[in-house]
């Protein structure tokens, strides 16, 4: 029976990329001085089945590689090989390498042989003499006969042939399908999982330790993580979870969403039935109601992935920036099980990115400026992620310089950005988000351009939050990001202009009410609302969505009072229509995009409403002229 490998590679990619990210983890969290033999045994086994399975589906160059890896790994776990600072580097380079050539068979891309040969050269090196500087180099100085060729052999790329003796190349016993290398008393020959399964390590193995390594010339920063890898205790791990294509959920996740509509529309059809008759549909509809209310919080809970798949990206990064800027910094990762949309995961990696590296750029003193300061020598970067209520708020903290206050406006007005006298500090932080805002001295190829700010604000926007700094000078600067749990479903009121139905996001309103005329103040042409002794300016919903209203005058409407990053505001409507769960669906795809819009639902009775974009409408209280908020 012929099979068809190429069905599996999908798998194989998914399963590798986890294996690296594992490999990157426990080499960024390893103790140097005194290794765990727990993490080191997990590391050899993340590489031991990257090779394996490479080696069964013809993937040559991972296989070479992973296989010089291998052998380093094992001789640490044993205690043959003393890991270092630039060991660990090394390791780590060479994890980067394989995810390049990774992407090159998933991409079907030519493999850069160059590159795989310099990483075989440089571990080589390591095994051969670990105190040697082995670095990566930019040069191409290795000969170009040096870069191998994928050639057909008898092994067909199951096994480093390197290693093998020519009396067992031409054994049919092994068809090609085992790694055979030179027996050692500690290891067997041949892996009888075929490179596909994590086996148990023998107790010996378990319980021996690495030996320390020479003591460092410089201290390294170890970052710490939310949480250390999970230890396999159990035996049924690999039924406990079950890979899914997203389409599928997505697919599922929309059913979900058409049967509350649906559900709607049964009730306002129920709610024209009266008698008996009436009262037993009502009763069948709640539970219809609260069945259809927990089928969809099953269904969004698949969509849901822990925030920890964006923070474990950061540890490298802090690592590898803090070296480079010559800064001891201390990364402390909190709340990384808290849950957030899969479809926010991959457009959050880009902004909070940019904040991190500012905050170790320009933040963050270096070890001697923060000595002469009475800090400690080395400073602190802090991620955090919580939920409160239908929101998660992700939060950037560093103990640095704080943002420079002076600095801040004198280059506002430099870029010809109004501003007054005195500003309170809340209205000077957003100015580094303006377009081309940058207060560095110099540019460099961390920061500096002015490019970036204004991108993070926009990209935090377009998943519907917003983001807030605080900062003291000396102390430290916060950026805290406030973003909804899902992309998929809003709480919101429904609100009605005339014959058209609008949904406000409960978490931006602040309540509702019918305002007296003692309570409605005009200044400068512009409409105000007094509530508890502040004025607030009042926008016309009516007039920003171009409609004929029923009421014209707020005190014969009502007034949402509305909160968001940037102000607050009254909206006025002319009433409330209730509070509803709608499913979210793109206006901009279906149509196209309209001001002050962030989506459309489809109401129990079959109509369109549109989903209004809080933070869009404060921008029209900007230009509210002569009214100070």
């Amino acid at each position: 029976m012929s099979v068809e490998m190429s069905q599996f590679h999908p798998i194989f990619f998914e399963e590798t990329q986890e294996h690296l990210q594992l490999l990157e983890q426990l080499l960024m969290g390893l103790d140097i001085a005194q290794p765990d033999s727990v993490d080191l045994n997990s590391i050899f086994r993340a590489a031991h089945s990257i090779k394996g399975g490479s080696g069964i589906f013809g993937f040559t160059a991972l296989a070479d590689v992973t296989h010089i890896m291998e052998n380093l790994l094992d001789k640490a776990r044993k205690g043959e090989f003393s890991l270092s600072i630039p060991a660990v580097d090394i390791l780590l380079s060479t994890t980067d390498t394989l995810g390049d050539i990774l992407n090159s068979y998933r991409n079907e891309l030519a493999i850069d042989w160059l590159k795989v040969t310099q990483a075989q050269v440089i571990l080589n090196g390591l095994l051969v003499d670990p105190g040697e500087d082995l670095g990566p180099s930019n040069d191409s100085d290795l000969d170009s006969s040096m870069t191998p060729e994928p050639q057909a052999t008898m092994g067909f790329g199951f096994f480093a042939a390197d290693k093998v003796p020519a009396a067992e190349r031409d054994d049919p016993a092994d068809f090609g399908f085992f790694n055979v290398e030179p027996s050692t008393e500690s290891g067997p020959t041949i892996d009888p999982g075929f490179g596909l399964f994590d086996e148990p390590e023998p107790e010996a193995a378990q319980k021996g330790t690495a030996a320390s390594g020479p003591t460092p010339a410089k201290p390294m920063t170890q970052p710490k993580a939310d949480a250390g890898p999970v230890k396999k205790t159990g035996t049924s791990g690999g039924d406990s979870t079950l890979r899914v294509e997203t389409t599928k959920i997505d697919s599922l996740v929309n059913l979900s969403g058409e049967l509350v509509i649906t559900q709607s529309m049964l009730a306002l059809i129920g709610a024209e039935v009266s008698g008996e008759l009436g009262e037993r549909l009502q009763s069948a509809l709640l539970e219809l109601e609260r069945n259809t209310r927990e089928v969809q919080d099953a269904v969004m809970s698949v969509r849901m992935l822990p925030v920890s798949s964006v923070f474990n990206r950061f540890p490298r990064l802090v690592r590898n920036l803090a070296g480079k800027l010559n800064k001891k910094v201390e990364l402390i990762v909190e709340g990384g099980a808290t849950e957030i949309d899969k479809g926010m995961i991959e457009r959050l990696v880009d902004p909070l990115t940019h904040l991190v590296r500012n905050s170790l750029d320009h933040g963050i003193e270096t070890a001697q400026q923060r000595m002469a300061m009475g800090k400690t020598e080395s400073g602190t970067l802090l991620l955090k992620a919580e939920q409160k209520g239908g929101s998660i708020v992700i939060s950037i903290s560093d103990d640095g310089a704080g943002l420079n206050r002076d600095r801040i406006l004198t280059k506002a007005r430099e870029n010809g950005i109004m501003t007054e006298q005195s500003p309170a500090d809340e209205d000077v932080w957003p100015l580094i988000f303006s377009p081309g805002f940058s207060t560095a001295a110099e540019v460099t190829d961390v920061s500096g351009r002015g490019v970036g700010m204004d991108v993070v604000r926009r990209n935090i926007e377009a998943l519907g939050g917003h983001i807030v700094i605080e900062s003291q000078a000396g102390v430290g600067s916060t950026f805290r990001i406030q973003l909804p749990l899902t992309l998929a479903i809003v709480d919101g009121m429904c609100v009605a202009v005339g014959e058209q139905v609008f949904v406000l996001p409960l978490v931006h309103i602040v309540e509702s009410i019918q305002p007296s005329l003692d309570q409605l103040k005009t200044l400068s042409n512009q409409r105000l609302i007094k509530v508890r002794g502040e004025y607030l300016p009042l926008l016309d919903l009516y007039q920003l969505m171009a409609l004929e209203p029923i009421n014209i005058n707020p005190d014969q409407g009502i007034v949402v009072l509305i909160e968001t990053s940037k102000h607050r505001f009254g909206l006025c409507v002319d009433a409330l229509v209730g509070q509803q769960q709608v499913v979210i669906k793109s206006l901009e795809r279906h149509y196209r995009r309209v001001s002050g819009v962030s989506g459309a639902t489809i109401m129990g009775d079959g109509s369109v409403a549109l989903i209004l974009d809080a933070e869009s409408l404060a921008l029209q209280v900007k230009h509210l002229d002569g009214v100070v908020i």
